[in-house]
């Protein structure tokens, strides 16, 4: 019985060796796959994060290229239309011998209604700009009350305009609670604070606004048809046909500023003639940067100055 338990021994020494053996090559291949795993994902991540980088560089050689187009635009002509070379999209272009490629496009923000034009300098309301606002809105099928609220959002003081406004009393009732910002916005997004306002309204209101700083002016050479139509109670005949519009304004200025007193009458044009303009100063570059599957994108609002020069005043990556 003893040598037969002495001969099973080295088997079972063998049968454990073997285990183990196994249990080594497994944890082992584990090991490596980890390691090979990590190792493509911290190279695919680097990969990235240059490709983004270069992307930046790129994106800000295009910025300034565009500066450029609008710094000689200013010195060829006194107005800004939509058959200038700025207005015209950049196709895509390619990058160090195809490593990806850059587009773009310069937009009129003067052409839109500055939203932070519903306050006066002083920081008080502006009844006719937000009556104005309230015309868009019904335009667009939103709520015109809208526009009470978005006064308040700016204006300085406490006060609820009557009857759809909202200050802190609404704000604070939130989660998380806050205050109104009482002073003019950075960017028109800020607008999707207000309560229950949404994402479907402020994407059917977006092309249509824009937050500049308050006195800007509005270009009608740029301006959309609703929002020329928005600038009378009772005419409404420029948002009618877009195609028609677009034809007109290929190669100048339609409606010029004579045009449009000629539409709405000289004492509705005497009401609003300081707020227009045939010129503007602030446009935005959009630069869209594609290397390889990345892909990076930059708003740039700039100013251009009265003697020309042109510069970056707020920047934004990803969203506007």
């Amino acid at each position: 019985m003893r040598r037969q338990q002495d001969a099973s021994f080295p088997a079972r020494q063998r049968g454990v060796a073997l285990i183990m053996a196994v249990l080594i090559v497994a944890l082992a291949t584990i090991l490596a796959v980890n390691v090979t795993f990590r190792g493509m994902v911290d190279q695919r991540r680097s990969a990235n994060l240059f490709a983004l980088d270069q992307g930046f560089e790129v994106a800000l050689g295009a910025e300034g290229w565009a500066a450029d187009i609008l710094r000689k635009d200013a010195q060829d002509s006194q107005t800004d239309h939509l058959g200038e070379i700025w207005a015209q999209s950049m196709s895509a272009l390619p990058i160090d011998e195809g490593v990806g490629t850059v587009e773009g496009r310069i937009e009129d923000m003067q052409g839109r209604f500055n939203l932070n034009n519903l306050v006066f300098s002083d920081g008080t309301t502006n009844d006719t700009a937000v009556k104005q606002l309230e015309r868009i809105l019904g335009m667009l099928e939103i709520e015109p009350a809208w526009a009470a609220a978005m006064a308040d959002w700016i204006d300085t003081d406490t006060q609820p305009g009557f009857p759809d406004g909202a200050e802190d009393s609404v704000y604070t009732g939130l989660d998380p609670p806050h205050l109104a910002a009482n002073m003019p916005i950075t960017r028109a997004s800020e607008i999707m604070v207000l309560p229950e306002f949404g994402a479907e309204r402020f994407g059917r209101l977006q092309p249509y606004v824009a937050a500049l700083p308050v006195g800007s002016r509005l270009n009608v050479c740029t301006a959309p048809g609703i929002v020329l139509d928005s600038l009378s109670e009772s005419q409404r005949q420029f948002g009618l046909d877009p195609e028609d519009l677009a034809k007109r304004r290929k190669d100048a200025c339609f409606p010029t500023l004579d045009e449009l007193r000629g539409t709405l009458g000289q004492a509705d044009y005497d009401q609003i003639k300081d707020t227009l303009s045939e010129s503007s100063t602030y446009f935005r570059a959009t630069v869209w940067v594609t290397i390889g599957t990345t892909q990076f994108t930059l708003y740039s609002l700039l100013a251009r100055g009265g003697a020309g020069t042109v510069r970056p005043v707020l920047r934004s990556f990803g969203a506007e």
